[in-house]
């Protein structure tokens, strides 16, 4: 059973949600005729009937939720919701558009992203527009959303959908489209840490003090910002990056944070229980 939409429900009665045999009954009456039916599915059974504007895909992940009432382009390329399928409580999205990717800082980057993709698997939101009303604005949302090869789902109630996740945990899900399908999947079972690691060390602000190494277990472009803004020179370096190359000179070290399981960046743990050794420090014991 999947729950169904009423377009002549009353204001009070859109915002009403009730539970029956694991099914999240919403007639919030948000949907328009315009996009083709898709569903999020959650492991606990229930299903929630929407319109598609992202991707033509089926994805699966962890469901999670954002509360924040803008900066949807900085959520979506945050590296921490990695393998995440992203719930935003705030109901119209989409309204002023994405900006464009190749608008840089003085430190060449992008000035409205964490990141230089979209890293969460899937989309979902209660009212989404696609004519986006702002000067920065260089396409829509979900124009974005098809581009990165990303699904989303709108006509969901999506505040009641975040209650039920508070209520009961996070949870595994997934998004379908019209004749799709795809098992649910835990992205922690991944290394997610080296799918958005960097690659290579890169240095900004050569010459700047003290030298910083950032270990990128999943670092934003505004944690970049924010260390250059005291004037460091910042090396951002690999998660795996070996401390004892000697390839970077370095006065201090930051560790970022990221997405999954932090078992995963087993690397990042070995060469920084390593250095602390080396200097005389007490580290916890393996288990």
């Amino acid at each position: 059973a999947v729950a169904g939409f009423g377009s002549g429900a009353s204001s009070a009665a859109r915002r009403r949600v009730s539970y029956e045999a694991g099914v999240l009954d919403d007639p919030a009456g948000l949907m328009t005729p315009t996009n083709p039916p898709a569903a999020i599915t959650l492991a606990d059974g229930t299903v929630i009937e929407g319109e598609s504007f992202g991707a033509p895909v089926a994805a699966a992940g962890e469901v999670v939720f954002n509360t924040s009432m803008v900066g949807y382009p900085e959520a979506l390329t945050d590296p921490s919701y990695r393998g995440q399928i992203l719930v935003l409580t705030f109901p119209l999205i989409g309204n002023y558009g994405v900006p464009d990717m190749s608008e840089v800082d003085e430190w060449g980057l992008p000035k409205h992203f964490e990141s230089s993709k979209i890293q969460v698997a899937g989309l979902v939101v209660c009212e989404y527009t696609d004519k986006p009303s702002h000067w920065r604005s260089v396409r829509s949302l979900g124009d974005w959303l098809k581009a990165e090869g990303i699904p989303a789902v709108c006509g969901v109630d999506t505040r009641s959908l975040t209650k039920r996740l508070r209520a009961h945990g996070t949870m595994l899900g997934k998004i379908e489209g019209e004749g799709q399908s795809v098992e649910l999947v835990d992205p922690n079972t991944r290394n997610l840490v080296a799918e958005v690691s960097t690659k290579e060390p890169r240095t900004f602000n050569k010459g700047g003090s003290p030298r910083i190494i950032a270990f990128d277990c999943g670092i934003k472009y505004n944690i970049i910002r924010c260390f250059l803004a005291l004037g460091v020179e910042l090396t951002v370096v690999p998660f795996d990056f070996d401390l004892e190359s000697g390839e970077v000179e370095y006065d201090g070290i930051f560790v970022s944070n990221g997405p999954g399981d932090p078992v995963m960046a087993s690397a990042t743990i070995a060469t920084l229980r390593k250095r602390l050794i080396a200097a005389g420090l007490d580290v916890f014991p393996e288990e």
